[in-house]
């Protein structure tokens, strides 16, 4: 049994391509299929791994635009719920010439995946689940059956991976329930990717070296810093070790840690609970040292989607 699960939002990134231009002045838009859990499922897929994705759509043709992505992937949608009541959550993005964002964020169907609905799936089926929402720790039913996976995963013994996704635009004024709730699932992982800026803002120290002290004096997970280009800082039963990544030229940036994330899953996925469990740090540099070149890869292509097309190729 290899197979991954991986909950939270999948949505539509509307992309303003009328560079400089506010929301409200932009006209071109570009569609694109999003929300990091569907990412991370993508790259899984994409690299030969069993995944499935449990997440809310509306029952419009955006909703059907994203399942029939998942599908061409061949992630396994029968979690996927199409709701006739909600239409599919969209962020529109435009980026401003002074490298800041104008950012809203229309939240429909994601936020409505119920406990009753994620309590019918059978998580005996599933190795791996992964929480990585950018999007679950905000109010509504989510939250509560995001929550309560969490804690069957643990009663059944599965291998927790969790990513914050802390994204500003949604949390700017309330970082301090985004942190506290961090801390609840970081403290039940097994592994926990996070960002630099996401490891300095959530253990309130002024480097990445602290900060995974702090996390390691707080949760047995291995914990993978990443650092862009300049790699992964690891640590792994209080040691600490640098995984350098691979030099690219970068078209675009987007899915990077996604497909960072899918491939150290992958790669775990091969493995049973009690190797995972004795894995030693060679081990786990080697894992980390591919997901490093995972994310370095997605980097040379426009959009997350194209990218992860290319992955099982470039991994090879």
């Amino acid at each position: 049994m290899n197979r991954i699960l991986c909950i939270g939002e999948a949505l539509i990134d509307m992309i303003c391509t009328d560079k400089g231009m506010t929301l409200s002045e932009g006209n071109h838009f570009l569609k694109k299929a999003g929300g990091a859990p569907m990412n991370v499922a993508a790259a899984i897929a994409a690299m030969g791994g069993k995944v499935s994705v449990a997440a809310k759509l509306g029952q419009d043709p955006f909703g059907k635009h994203l399942i029939e992505v998942l599908n061409d992937f061949k992630v396994d949608t029968k979690h996927v719920i199409s709701s006739p009541d909600h239409f599919t959550t969209f962020a529109f993005v435009s980026l401003m010439e002074n490298g800041e964002r104008d950012f809203y964020f229309n939240r429909g169907a994601d936020g409505m995946l119920n406990d009753e609905e994620v309590t019918a799936i059978n998580i005996d089926a599933y190795k791996i689940v992964h929480f990585g929402s950018a999007t679950a720790f905000l109010p509504g039913p989510l939250q509560i059956a995001y929550r309560k996976l969490l804690d069957r995963a643990k009663a059944k013994g599965l291998f927790i991976s969790f990513d914050p996704n802390y994204r500003h635009l949604l949390f700017g004024n309330d970082q301090a329930t985004f942190i506290q709730k961090s801390w609840e699932f970081i403290q039940q992982s097994d592994f926990v990717k996070l960002s630099d800026e996401e490891a300095i803002m959530i253990t309130a120290t002024a480097t990445v070296e602290e900060a995974i002290k702090s996390l390691s004096s707080r949760t047995d997970a291995v914990i993978a810093i990443t650092l862009g280009k300049e790699g992964t800082l690891l640590g792994l039963k209080g040691k600490m070790s640098k995984v350098p990544s691979i030099t690219v030229h970068p078209v675009d940036t987007t899915g990077a840690g996604d497909a960072f994330v899918g491939a150290v899953l992958f790669q775990l996925s091969r493995y049973s609970g009690e190797e995972i469990n004795a894995m030693d740090e060679s081990g786990w540099i080697n894992v980390v040292s591919q997901a490093n070149k995972a994310g370095a890869k997605t980097c040379e292509y426009m959009g997350a989607m194209e990218a992860f097309k290319h992955l099982k190729e470039n991994m090879s």
